[in-house]
């Protein structure tokens, strides 16, 4: 619609702001018409009309089988057209049209804002089906005459209340109309089971909506009072009232068609089940990171007792095995904390890339300077758990054997992500600038404990690849490569 409007009208921006907002809302009149809506709006020299959007009815046949937005029509070929716009006010007048052997109804209604008409919309009900229509089709036809009013006035859509149509409550979903002073005139048998949901043991027609509505929430005071007011139908608002194990939520729309309030509409949709299955998941969710947190705690608690047993080892050797293996139990450690604060099983893998920087350091603090670049992005749990011991692994190992006592150096872990999203590639390189690898090593077979976990881990768990290669400058590169998601 931003397209057309700029390409072939006049209308400001705040023009098309509004013609959004009534966009965002005429499903509403579409399915109280059981009609469809077209958009014509006149273009920059006047002589022809652009049709902007379009909306088909939820609650009957359509009257369009085709795409219409983006046609242009001259001035003259569409007299409703013609007289809407010039006249501003809705015109009924002339036989039906005849589309593919079906008869349709059309209506045209000019869109006011601020005394100006924007544009008109033409209302194509399908006359194929047409009957006697009961209370329920009566009243959706007498809400779309007062809404359509209110178009053509200016009054609706309602500045500064747009809402969330795929949320909010629809026609079919349960409609109530209310009189001036916010009695019941009619409830859709949708509405009336929702109210039986929350308690209701009688009829909703001749009750104050407001009142009864207020005692059947469970809460009392000055929410009382709102709710009163809201479920009355006194201004444009949500809410959700829950009673008797049952939620529902509801929407008023006041009806003014000639600037005076009549009544209102009052929308109503049981939501029970789907805000049960909300907790459900909000509760699953509590639960999983609360056992990543205790995961977490354990770990810390495991790696504790090993320190204060390396502290009393006797053997320097046995000490130091200890000491590994408390780094390799805190890698771990962190993935589960940074799980235990996200709501669903992904992590942010550059934090825990910095925080095994960190850890590994220690083991030669001030001598030897660990940094990254790059991103790792955003890693599902089970590869973030692997990978960060993997990484662990490599860092332990470049720190032990390529510097020797004293020595000044730096270790660099870069990551780039890369691929389409069904073959998507994570390549991590950690490079040293020491003294290098032994001749004919190899590190697919060769290589200690750590190197052995480290092709475990990335050929057997994470499915990639793993090699450790000289450095064009000196010092040793490890290349790993893994598949992954791409972020969403």
């Amino acid at each position: 619609m931003n397209d057309l409007v700029r390409q072939h009208t006049a209308l400001s921006d705040t023009d098309l702001e509004w013609l959004h907002l009534l966009v965002s809302e005429w499903q509403l009149l579409s399915d109280l018409s059981f009609a469809d809506l077209v958009l014509w709006v006149p273009t920059l020299d006047g002589t022809r009309y652009v049709s902007v959007a379009q909306m088909r009815p939820n609650t009957g046949p359509t009257s369009y089988q085709d795409d219409m937005v983006g046609h242009l029509v001259p001035r003259g070929r569409r007299p409703l057209l013609d007289a809407a716009l010039d006249e501003g006010r809705i015109v009924r007048e002339g036989d039906p049209e005849w589309r593919e052997e079906v008869p349709v109804r059309v209506e045209s209604i000019p869109v006011r804002r601020e005394g100006r008409v924007l544009g008109v919309i033409a209302r194509n009900t399908n006359l194929l089906t047409v009957r006697t229509p009961s209370r329920l089709e009566l009243t959706y036809l007498q809400s779309a005459s007062d809404l359509a009013q209110m178009i053509a006035a200016g009054s609706f859509p309602f500045p500064g209340d747009q809402v969330d149509m795929d949320a909010s409550p629809r026609v079919g979903d349960g409609l109530i109309r209310l009189d001036a002073d916010g009695v019941v005139q009619y409830a859709s048998p949708n509405a009336l089971s929702a109210y039986h949901r929350l308690g209701l043991a009688s009829d909703l027609v001749g009750q104050h909506l407001g009142q009864a509505t207020a005692e059947l929430a469970p809460s009392r005071g000055p929410v009382d009072e709102a709710l009163v007011k809201l479920a009355s139908g006194w201004a444009p608002r949500e809410t959700e009232v829950e009673g008797n194990g049952g939620v529902i939520q509801l929407r008023a729309i006041p009806l003014k068609p000639k600037g005076i309030r009549i009544g209102s509409l009052v929308l109503c949709r049981d939501v029970t089940e789907l805000r049960r299955r909300e907790r459900e998941l909000i509760t699953k969710d509590a639960t999983i990171r609360e056992i990543h947190h205790r995961v977490k705690n354990n770990l810390q608690t495991v790696a504790a007792l090993l320190r204060l047993q390396a502290r009393r080892m006797d053997s320097e050797q046995g000490r130091e095995a200890l000491n590994e293996a408390v780094r390799r139990v805190g890698s771990i450690a962190i993935v589960h904390e940074t799980l235990s604060q996200n709501l669903d099983e992904r992590v942010e893998f550059d934090e825990i890339a910095d925080r095994v920087l960190a850890m590994v350091s220690e083991i030669s603090p001030g001598k030897v300077h660990c940094r990254r670049t790059g991103r790792f992005g955003i890693l599902d749990a089970e590869v973030a758990t692997p990978l960060s011991m993997v990484l662990t692994e490599v860092l332990q190992n470049a720190l032990e054997h390529a510097f020797a006592p004293g020595d000044q150096g730096t270790v660099e872990v870069s990551a780039v992500r890369g691929g389409a999203r069904e073959d998507a590639r994570l390549l991590i390189t950690v490079q040293d600038d020491g003294c290098g690898l032994p001749e004919e090593f190899d590190p697919q077979r060769t290589g200690n404990l750590g190197l052995q976990i480290v092709r475990t881990l990335v050929e057997g768990e994470l499915g990639g690849s793993f090699d450790m290669v000289p450095a064009p400058d000196g010092g040793t590169r490890v290349v790993l490569d893994v598949p992954v998601q791409t972020e969403k």
